[in-house]
């Protein structure tokens, strides 16, 4: 257990009501967790979701396993909530996939919110722009005593929502990293997208064990979701003769690259990088070290190919589909018109920043944190979950839980509470310190959000958005 200093505190003079609840964005793990934390403490809330369903997110990779057990994917209020309305929990040692993780969890947690008359998750609810009623980001006076207004879509118009505090756990899988290995779009890449894809494949759809059968596929990135994806084409490729697989790495190969493997206090994650190593041990993955891309262009032997061209001028080609898996980034457009800081590399909130950056954050392994990490000078805004986390990789349902605990127990005026995080993450089992060249530093930042089914025994799955 571990104190935060200073002791938070929730510094907005708007306190919440039924015309002016706390707004989550958001209806995946942590929103859902923060609304369970909300209702449990009596304070209204509204929780907006851009999807046509809860945790549209998490469905976006059902097929994926997660790395972290059911008992470590069930927030404790959630649970509280849950149980009385006669919920069984799953196995706590099973390992979910994303699919049965909203199914058996988020959707009932959110049916739970909404029981009665309540309209609490509102799915179909785009976020466009979040403001301070009247006041525009220049205006000082009277700063604090006004509500946010909460501007968005729906299919039916446009909504206006007054709130005494936002909680933005929206998260970051609807904006995901480009190929280009400089931060924007390889020459050619927006034009030959109909090649690529920022999802780990699901071999075991036919439709999509169609696209990479007999072809050559191109993995680039080098986080769990990378390793899940060469995994499950692996396993296409032992089946279906033809198959190539190249993993475009920015950085070298290295015994760290796997993971912690067996020292990994998480067995499924350790599971995965041994499981991604056998792969190339087995033959049946090429890998391209420290190739930065700047380009895709289409092959010259065939208009249905593309190549990968590198900034030393190396190329990768005859590729049929590129699967790129280089990480996500926070949305900061939702929040223009407000107060934000923000660490200028990270992009997560600025004493939070130096916990989680891949370039000085040695283990892989955060320390508990809370709301004295997570508020914004804009009094009653708060990040939670991946979003949080900015650009940084490998985040935790855990870690999600508590932040919003945290962040609840300010709100409601419980500061002792709020200062107190009782949370042990579990170790990766991999210190790479600082000693990393400029490339393996900077291509630490992928984050991930995918997984893989069973294999050999062992679960195998990884986060990002996740688990």
């Amino acid at each position: 257990m571990r104190a935060i200093t200073p002791a938070p505190t929730h510094s907005s003079a708007v306190q919440p009501s039924e015309d002016t609840p706390v707004v989550v964005i958001g209806a995946g793990p942590v929103g859902l967790a923060a609304a369970a934390e909300l209702v449990q403490r009596e304070i209204p809330v509204v929780v907006l979701e851009s999807g046509d369903t809860v945790a549209a997110g998490v469905r976006s990779w059902s097929h994926v396993r997660l790395f972290s057990e059911w008992s470590q994917l069930i927030a404790p209020a959630a649970r509280a909530l849950l149980e009385p309305a006669g919920w069984t929990e799953p196995t706590p040692t099973a390992y979910p996939t994303g699919g049965e993780w909203a199914d058996a969890y988020l959707q009932p947690l959110a049916d739970a919110l909404n029981r009665g008359d309540s309209d609490r998750v509102r799915t179909g609810h785009r976020v466009t722009a979040i403001s301070r009623l009247g006041r525009d980001l220049l205006s000082d006076t009277g700063r604090d005593t006004q509500p946010f207004v909460v501007r968005g879509t729906t299919p039916e118009g446009t909504f206006r929502l007054r709130a005494a505090a936002i909680i933005d756990a929206s998260g970051t899988i609807t904006s995901p990293n480009p190929l280009g290995a400089d931060g924007l779009p390889a020459d050619g890449e927006l034009e030959l997208a109909d090649h690529l894809t920022h999802a780990v494949p699901d071999t075991t759809d036919p439709a999509t064990a169609q696209q990479h059968a007999g072809r050559h596929t191109a993995v680039v990135g080098a986080g769990h979701s990378a390793m899940t994806a060469l995994i499950g084409l692996a396993d296409l490729a032992r089946s279906q003769p033809g198959t190539r697989i190249t993993w475009v790495r920015r950085r070298g190969l290295s015994a760290d690259s796997f993971g912690g493997g067996a020292a990994d206090q998480l067995a499924g994650r350790g599971a995965l990088g041994l499981a991604a190593a056998r792969t190339i041990e087995d033959g049946l993955v090429e890998v391209v070290e420290g190739f930065r891309t700047t380009a895709v262009r289409r092959d010259t032997s065939s208009a249905d190919r593309v190549a990968l061209v590198a900034e030393d001028g190396r190329t990768v080609d005859d590729i049929d589909r590129v699967v790129v898996l280089t990480g996500f980034r926070p949305d900061l457009t939702l929040t223009s018109e407000l107060r934000v800081d923000l660490d200028p590399s990270v992009q997560a909130p600025r004493a939070l920043a130096p916990l989680i950056d891949p370039n000085v954050h040695s283990c892989g392994t955060v320390p508990p944190h809370g709301v004295a990490e997570l508020a914004q000078p804009e009094p009653g805004l708060y990040t939670a979950g991946m979003k949080s986390y900015g650009r940084a990789p490998t985040f935790l349902a855990l870690t999600g839980f508590e932040q919003v605990r945290s962040i609840v127990a300010a709100i409601a005026g419980d500061h002792e509470s709020a200062a107190r995080v009782e949370l042990q993450l579990p170790e990766t089992g991999v210190c790479g310190g600082t000693g990393l060249d400029d490339a393996a530093l900077a291509d630490l930042g992928a984050g991930d959000a995918c997984g893989v089914p069973v294999a050999g025994g062992l679960p195998l799955a990884t986060t990002g958005g996740c688990c």
